[in-house]
């Protein structure tokens, strides 16, 4: 199981570098599973992006979709770091496009 907090380095001309605004960042986790990474080159080659990797074991953490307005994934918990007056930088990124994109 991994818990607790791991560095997570951030690929350039992301979603998820832009919205973080810097190339390594710590995120919290809490789970049992982890990205099969024999499918990295075959989802790759259809429009996946694997915009965040941890530098020290080479797992998935985070992967977008390149032709999607806003599509991101992570296999950490932005929520354990969220709170009412201080959003997660992905949750408040999420608000904003969706707000964009409904007008």
């Amino acid at each position: 199981m991994r818990l607790g907090s791991f560095p997570c380095k951030l690929l350039e001309n992301t979603k998820a570098r832009e919205i973080y605004g810097k190339e390594l960042i710590h995120e919290r986790h809490r789970h049992r599973y982890e990205f099969n990474n024999d499918y990295r080159d075959t989802l790759a080659q259809c429009g996946m992006v694997f915009s965040g990797i941890n530098p020290d074991n080479d797992f998935v953490e985070i992967i977008e979709l390149k032709d999607h307005p806003w599509f991101l994934g992570t296999l950490f918990h932005p929520e354990f770091k969220s709170r009412p007056n201080n959003p997660h930088p992905l949750f408040s990124h999420f608000i904003k496009a969706a707000l964009v994109r409904h007008t």
